[in-house]
Order: C-alpha cells, then structure tokens, then sequence
C-alpha cells in the first residue's frame, strides 16, 4: 500500500528487544517516530542508534515514543546492541523491531511485494529502501515522512524540530516558517481569516504581504 502524509499509520504485532507489540496499543495516546535502516551491524545506523539513545529524554519531554525496526532477527538486533553501546557510548533503551519475513517493510512500503519473505542472505543493498521515518500522532495518522540513502546518517535533532513544529500546529492553526525554532514567530494559516485571527491575536501581527502574517508562537 501507499502511504502518504495523513494516512493511518498501518497496525501490526512484532517482535521486538523489548517483547511483543501491538503497534496502535504501543503508540497510546502520544506520539511516536518509527525509523528503519537496512541491516543490522552497518556503519552509519550504528551511529544513528547510539546518537538517538542519548537524545530519547529529548523525545520523552515531548511524548514522543521511539521504535526502530530492521528485516534482521531480534536476536540479532540484541547483539548489534552491544556494539552500538561500546561504539557509541550510550546504551539504546528504545525497542528494535524485528522483522524476518520483511512484512513490516512492505506494510510500510519500504520493499515492492515481490521482494520476497525471508531476511536471511539479503545484503544492506538489497534493503536499501528501508531507510525511513515515520512521525506518527496520537490518532495514529502519519503526520511526517522522510527518506534518506544509506550513505546519510539522519539529523535527528531536525526530526525533533520537525516534532515540535507538528506539536504546535496540532493545537494552534498556525504553520511554521523556513529554519523555525520553538519561541520563534509562526504563520497564520490562510484557512483562518483576518476576522477571525483578530480574534486570537488582538495584538494583530506583521504582515509583509496581505497573505504572510506572523504571530508569537501560541502559549
């Protein structure tokens, strides 16, 4: 199936270091970011996993729940973890997916159906497409996607930006601008008018052009 931008995040029961999930049931009421890379003990996931682990509290202040997946067993992923932590120097406390039959892959349209069902003999290469990210919010829609090559290690302090600017808009009609921090101005969305906008911002806001109008973040 196809994914895009506000479709449900597909459900499904695995594997993982830490015991069996039901996805939805995992997520709860929070938000959540899959991730997935090609094949265990490959260099720049290496870095990815260790560099995310010392991040996760940053994820925790924003509810936000950590999974990744790999097609390669979970007894595998236990041993990879060894290695990320002397490697890296912080030990993963997120749970890896393991994904042996490649259907988590395919669920998630990272691998054609044609791809085969068996993990075993395939090469980082041959996975090369399972190398994404997925925000996922409480309703368990997909609310972002990235996809990147095996070649670059992800920016994960971008995905956090990339979460707390989602956080934001879910509350407030607002969007945010190019390069945005939080307690930067945002954007009024067009949906809202100039009446209604006085509403919320009796202050009013600057607008370089009747379509651009800017407001202090929302409290």
């Amino acid at each position: 199936m196809s994914l895009r931008i506000n479709s449900e995040a597909p459900d499904f029961t695995a594997e993982t270091t830490e015991g069996t999930i039901h996805f939805h049931e995992w997520i709860g009421d929070g938000w959540a970011m899959l991730f997935s890379h090609p094949k265990d003990f490959t260099p720049v996931c290496t870095t990815e996993l260790g560099y995310l682990a010392g991040l996760k509290s940053e994820f925790e202040k924003r509810n936000c729940k950590i999974i990744g997946l790999s097609v390669d067993s979970v007894k595998d992923h236990e041993l990879w973890l060894k290695d990320i932590e002397e490697t890296q120097g912080h030990k993963v406390t997120y749970p890896l997916i393991g994904d042996t039959d490649l259907a988590i892959a395919k669920l998630y349209d990272m691998l054609p159906d044609d791809a085969g069902d068996v993990a075993e003999g395939r090469t980082a290469a041959d996975n090369a497409t399972v190398r994404s990210v997925f925000l996922i919010g409480p309703d368990k829609k997909i609310k972002a996607m990235l996809i990147y090559p095996m070649s670059s290690g992800r920016n994960f302090d971008e995905i956090l930006r990339l979460i707390d600017s989602n956080q934001l808009t879910a509350l407030h009609q607002v969007a945010t601008p190019v390069n945005w921090k939080q307690g930067e101005d945002v954007i009024i969305v067009p949906a809202v008018s100039d009446e209604e906008a006085r509403k919320r911002y009796p202050d009013g806001w600057k607008s370089p052009k009747p379509y651009i109008r800017y407001v202090p973040p929302p409290q």
